[in-house]
This record gives C-alpha cells, sequence and structure tokens, in this order.
C-alpha cells in the first residue's frame, strides 16, 4: 500500500477561546460604472484537515457551492456576495473569533461546539447548532493510540503513565469516560498532559508519552504511516460522536437567507461525497495534504463516519451527555442544550429530504488506477481479493468484528475462529472476543491472508 508522510498541521490551544475584538458579516460599498453597489462578505471557519466536516469545509470549499448559492441570492437582490474561507487546525480559534463577531458560520466537534455555545453566551454573542456533518453513533471518531512497539495493550495498562490528549476536544472526553469505565481516576490515575495533536503525535514518536488519545484523522494517519497502533477504539464506548455546524445567532437573524444557502450547499456538498466517495477523497487530499487512504478510512462509503445534516435526536442526546463532563474539567459552568440547537435553518433549506440510515459496514478493497471500490460480505473474501491483487492495492478496509469501527486490514488485529476470520481495532477486544469463545485465537494479519487463501 502506498504511504505518504506528510503531518498534519499543527492544532492550536484552548487559549485562543480569549475573546478579540471586531465584527463581520462585512458590507462595504463600491462604486463602479453601474453606479454604487454593496458586497457583503460571509466569513466561514472551517478545519480542512478534520475531514468529517468537509461537507462544511474544505469539500464544500473546493466545489463552490456556497459561491453558487450566494450568486444566486446576489442577482435576485442586487448585491455582491464574496466569502472569506479561514482554515483553523482545531474549534478552539474558530469560537474566539465567531464571538468576537468575526465568523459567521463554524465547523466543529461536540464537545468544542458546547465550549462554543458557553463562551457565546457568556460574552453576550450567542451561538446556535443548524446541522451535523459527520457522526459516529457509537463513538469511533476517536482512537487512543501507543506506540507500534510498544507493549500496552489495554486501558488498564495505562494506569500511572504518560497520555497526551487536547482538553476540552472529543478525543478527551473519550479519554475520560473510557478510563472511568476501566476503573482508574481520569485526573490522579494518569499523567495525562494537555497537548495540541500535533505535539501530542510527536511526543509518541519521540516515547515522552504512552499514549495518544486524539479525534479523526490523527489516528489514522499515524496508524496507516506505521506510526501508531489502536489501543482503543472510542466505539466501544458506545455512545455518539459528531461534529456540527454553528452560527453567530445575530448573523442569522439579520441574513436568514445567506445561513439557508449554506444549508442547501451542504446538502448538495453531501450528496456529492455519498454519491462519488472516492471522487470526494481525493479531492479532500489534495486540498489537505493528507493520504487519501486515510480520508477514505474516515469519509468513504463504509467510513466510520456517516455523513447526514439531520440534527438526530441520538446526536443531540448525546451532548447533553457530554456537559457534565466539561462541567467536571471546569472548561463549563453549564449549557443549555436546547437553547442552542437550531432546527428551523435545516428545516427551511432541506424541508422533506432525508437520507437512508446508515448500513452495517462492509470490508472494501481500493485498487490503483480504480474509481470505484469492490465490497465485500466478509473478511476471508476482502484478504483473497486483496492477495491477487498484490501492489495494486492502495488500501483494504475492514470493520470491526464488534464495533463495526472500519480499520486497515494489515493494522487490524485478527481472530481465527474455525473456519471463520474477525477483525478488531484494538487488542484488547480480540482479547476479550477471545476468551468468550472457546477455540477461537489471535493471530497476525500474515497468518490471516494466508488462510483466508488456502482454500
Amino acid at each position: 500500500m502506498r504511504r505518504s508522510h506528510r503531518a498534519l498541521a499543527p492544532a492550536l490551544p484552548l487559549a485562543l477561546l480569549l475573546p478579540l475584538a471586531t465584527a463581520c458579516g462585512g458590507e462595504d460599498g463600491n462604486t463602479g460604472a453601474g453606479g454604487p453597489s454593496k458586497t457583503v462578505t460571509v466569513t466561514v471557519g472551517y478545519q480542512s484537515k478534520t475531514i468529517n466536516t468537509v461537507t462544511a469545509g474544505t469539500l464544500l470549499r473546493s466545489l463552490g457551492y456556497f459561491e453558487e448559492e450566494l450568486a444566486a441570492r446576489g442577482k435576485r437582490e442586487g448585491v455582491t456576495y464574496k466569502v472569506d474561507w479561514q482554515d483553523y487546525a482545531t474549534g478552539a480559534p474558530i469560537t474566539a473569533q465567531m464571538t468576537a463577531g468575526k465568523i459567521d458560520i463554524g465547523s466543529m466537534g461536540d464537545f468544542p461546539l458546547l465550549l462554543n455555545a458557553a463562551r457565546g453566551k457568556e460574552l453576550k454573542q450567542p451561538t446556535r447548532l443548524v446541522s451535523i456533518t459527520g457522526y459516529n453513533l457509537r463513538g469511533g471518531l476517536n482512537t487512543v493510540v501507543t506506540a507500534p512497539d510498544s507493549k500496552l495493550e489495554s486501558l488498564a495498562d495505562l494506569r500511572g503513565r504518560k497520555v497526551s490528549t487536547s482538553v476540552g476536544s472529543a478525543a478527551d472526553g473519550t479519554l475520560v469516560r473510557a478510563l472511568q469505565r476501566a476503573g482508574i481516576d481520569p485526573e490522579k490515575g494518569v499523567q495525562k498532559l494537555n497537548q495540541q495533536p500535533s505535539v501530542g503525535a510527536s511526543a509518541l514518536q519521540a516515547g515522552s508519552v504512552d499514549a495518544l488519545s486524539q479525534f479523526v484523522a490523527w489516528p489514522g494517519q499515524l496508524a496507516y504511516e506505521g506510526k501508531a497502533k489502536a489501543l482503543y477504539d472510542g466505539a466501544e464506548l458506545n455512545l455518539p460522536t459528531f461534529h456540527g455546524v454553528t452560527v453567530r445567532k445575530e448573523f442569522s437573524d439579520e441574513r436568514p437567507g445567506v445561513l439557508d444557502d449554506f444549508l442547501k450547499a451542504q446538502r448538495r456538498a453531501t450528496d456529492h461525497l455519498r454519491t462519488k466517495p472516492v471522487a470526494a477523497a481525493e479531492s479532500v487530499a489534495k486540498e489537505t495534504g493528507l493520504p487519501a487512504e486515510v480520508v477514505y478510512l474516515y469519509n468513504g462509503a463504509n467510513g466510520i463516519a456517516t455523513f447526514d445534516p439531520e440534527l438526530r435526536p441520538e446526536l443531540i442526546a448525546a451532548l447533553k451527555e457530554d456537559v457534565p463532563v466539561l462541567k467536571a474539567a471546569k472548561l463549563v459552568k453549564d449549557v443549555d442544550v436546547d437553547a442552542f440547537v437550531d432546527p428551523e435553518p435545516l428545516k427551511r433549506a432541506a424541508a422533506g429530504t432525508a437520507y437512508p440510515k446508515a448500513t452495517a459496514p462492509r470490508a472494501e478493497l481500493w485498487i490503483e488506477g480504480q474509481d470505484t471500490t469492490r465490497t465485500f460480505d466478509g473478511p476471508r473474501e476482502l484478504l483473497k481479493a486483496a492477495k491477487e491483487a498484490g501492489d495494486g492495492v492502495r488500501a483494504a478496509y475492514v470493520p470491526d468484528a464488534v464495533t463495526g469501527t472500519l480499520w486497515y486490514a494489515d493494522k487490524a488485529v485478527w481472530v481465527a475462529e474455525g473456519g471463520d476470520l474477525r477483525a478488531f481495532v484494538a487488542p484488547s477486544t480480540a482479547k476479550a472476543y477471545v476468551a468468550q469463545h472457546a477455540g477461537s485465537r489471535v493471530i497476525g494479519h500474515a497468518e490471516a491472508v494466508a488462510l483466508a487463501t488456502a482454500s
């Protein structure tokens, strides 16, 4: 399989939530040959490398759908609309800019969204959650990884160890909850380091931390490049995690039609991603420098993320469950989630439309030079096809036998059970399965391939 060694852009610290001062949604009077005209600039904050926000960011920007919607509006209104796309590494600086009136629309993860709501209320610049980008109903977008040669095999092994994460992020929420379920105090049982993702990734490679808990796409990229291996699959929590779109209430009140245009454009980008997942992955890879194989792991047809703008009840309920985690960390006092969520703009922009519900993920093979992938009913068929394709394989993906989280076939933990083969993201889940199924055993990828191709 091909490898890329481009690094993700460094994330910015939560300190950037400090308020700034200026105004946004700007209007400029321009005088041309046809007389005075009005130009309205809409500022969108996005995270290019947080790749399950692409339908409201990287992919949407590259497709130009928002600009198209605004051009049609401008023609009707006699106004020139411009979009100022601002790229950030995390949600924190987007919130800082929104509460300063500098960004109108932004996208970020579930925990940062709560910080966005809390800070907006505190600074009297309220924001509203108006749509979802990508989600995973079990929490599989967050992963704890260790060094490739680490002897650690479960969360229990982290007791007393150094763990890097970004406090206030969804990945930190996963770490806190996972440690609690393992009977470990997340504050006293481990040495938790609050680090930017890029700093934590470097620390893991240098051996100065024992594990890294991060959000999409860091775990997938580090594993793909052979710089880490999975220790804990966030989907084991079975709690939804997602990213969404937030807007300044003042902006949405003043220009509801522009917000509607954004949500219509987001839906068009979502349609594009769902109907042309390989092309979308290649496009996002080109824009971000991430390996396309990593993008596809999360955003592909059977990827870890499901893309649907709907404000699903399960996601809103999960958001409410996140509030106590942030309160315990003293990052928020409280958040009125019901007041923060505003379903009306999406209802206006996408009335009567809905996507089919996500189905169980399937094994998937991406062959060099092909613009579509092949899917398989089980891991045995996938491994056999990958073996036959040889060096032509770009990536082979297989779902975890318990959580359904898609992972690279050559990075998965394999279990043989009679004539069946099962794949797991993390060693602990594989061993737990073996403990409950007599006659099953953990095997390596090479042996799994040999067993798959023996008959």
